[in-house]
């Protein structure tokens, strides 16, 4: 896989995987071509020889406030994927309040055009539609995301729309790849992966190929960085959560150095929320509507209020809307889901 940096609200899989201290994700073309043979597994970004374009083409997307235009964000994203040489490629396209596109219609209008490109580039292309406006999982900060995959591959317990998301699109994958027959028994293949380990010892197995160290699985929780603050943010009354806004708290993490406004600003790969609520949740006042990890008092101060200003909370209960939206076949002209 060919990932990218995070600019503006949205994280990036190339700094998620560098807060692991020595994972390297500038890998020489050769090394990165053998550990997928030998291994079938390895993330990388575009270099000088890799998918030169997208370097271009995300400097341009930040220098002219295009970060969110459908025709730079196509040729960004299929630049690297179309690189790596596919035979297959599933998409998840978010809306909501935290994704480019604010509305479903958006956000499937993009899923066709993104995923007719690449099935006219001749790769069997899906896209999943998901849902955006309320966060993903209980995490948001680079190293703080690591650990909750980690824990996810631990089998303990994460967030119950995490886990829709990432079975959808793996059961999508395997079904892509011929591994499976239908997307639901990929969805089987996919959670039969990680309650037996295997899913695990292979994401370890890239890691250390990577110049990581090889016991992160076991003990992520004094590998990864950490940040000296760590304090909750506490809800100022009972009720239910009935909305997010899910930019804001992106934006709360780049406020607190996790996320970059221009592509060669350093990031705090420590910093960010962790325990964050989520819609529908009852909470009573005092509690903590997210934990927030910081490297100084003000940006603490700077980002909890930020969190408080993005969580609405009410006394009726709302219910937690479906996180996969639709399915969108790039080979269709039309819906489907």
């Amino acid at each position: 896989m060919i990932s990218g940096r995070g600019l503006g609200h949205t994280g990036g899989t190339l700094d998620k995987l560098e807060s692991i201290p020595g994972f390297n994700t500038g890998l020489e073309i050769e090394k990165f071509r053998s550990q997928v043979i030998e291994h079938g597994l390895a993330i990388i970004g575009q270099s000088d020889h890799l998918a030169p374009a997208d370097r271009r083409i995300y400097a341009v997307r930040d220098v002219t406030a295009t970060v969110s235009s459908p025709p730079l964000m196509i040729s960004s994203i299929l630049s690297k994927k179309l690189a790596e040489g596919l035979d297959g490629l599933v998409l998840d396209i978010k809306y909501g309040s935290g994704a480019f596109s604010v509305s479903a219609a958006e956000a499937e209008l993009l899923a066709v055009e993104m995923s007719r490109v690449a099935v006219k580039a001749g790769v069997n292309c899906t896209a999943m539609v998901s849902d955006m406006n309320s966060p993903l999982a209980g995490s948001a900060g680079n190293a703080l995301e690591v650990l909750e995959a980690v824990r996810f591959l631990r089998g303990e317990m994460v967030s119950e729309r995490l886990q829709t998301v990432t079975y959808a699109l793996c059961g999508e994958l395997l079904r892509a790849g011929g591994l499976a027959e239908t997307a639901a028994e990929g969805d089987r293949m996919a959670r039969q992966c990680v309650s037996s380990g295997a899913a695990a010892e292979k994401f370890c197995t890239m890691v250390s190929e990577q110049g990581g160290p090889v016991s992160l699985l076991e003990n992520a929780e004094n590998i990864l960085p950490a940040a000296p603050i760590v304090a909750p943010v506490k809800a100022m009354s009972a009720g239910y959560v009935q909305a997010m806004h899910t930019k804001r708290i992106g934006n709360a993490v780049v406020s607190l150095g996790g996320g970059r406004l221009h592509p060669d600003d350093d990031i705090d790969p420590a910093v960010g929320l962790s325990r964050l609520v989520t819609t529908g949740d009852r909470i009573e006042e005092g509690e903590p509507l997210a934990f927030v990890h910081a490297g100084s008092e003000g940006d603490w101060l700077n980002a909890a209020q930020v969190v408080q200003n993005s969580v609405s909370i009410g006394e009726e209960p709302v219910p937690q809307s479906d996180v996969i939206h639709s399915r969108i076949d790039g080979t269709e002209n039309e819906y489907a889901g």
